[in-house]
């Protein structure tokens, strides 16, 4: 059972991904976005999005932390796989609930 709205959980996620990317040693090499900058831009647009009450395409914010995803390539590079994990099963827990609402 969820403990607040989905919505509003799916912020604080994509919120804690943005503070994890922004660390100053992340290595972007194997991710599609190439480097920080572009990575914060495309989860920001994202949350943008969440927070008018739209997600255009839930595809992109499934891609986000699904295996071998960006984030996740981030993770494994840079040393937070752990973080990204607890994450990963956060979204995993509420991402239907999201999607379909």
């Amino acid at each position: 059972m969820f403990t607040q709205d989905p919505g509003k959980e799916m912020l604080q996620i994509l919120q804690a991904v943005i503070f994890l990317l922004s660390r100053p040693d992340n290595d972007f090499t194997w991710s599609s976005w190439g480097n920080q900058q572009n990575a914060i831009e495309y989860v920001s647009a994202i949350i943008d999005e969440l927070r008018s009450g739209h997600i255009s395409d839930f595809t992109k914010l499934a891609v986000l932390f699904a295996p071998t995803g960006p984030i996740q390539e981030v993770s494994i590079n840079s040393g937070w796989i752990e973080e990204f994990m607890q994450l990963a099963d956060k979204f995993d827990r509420i991402k239907y609930t999201l999607q379909y609402s």
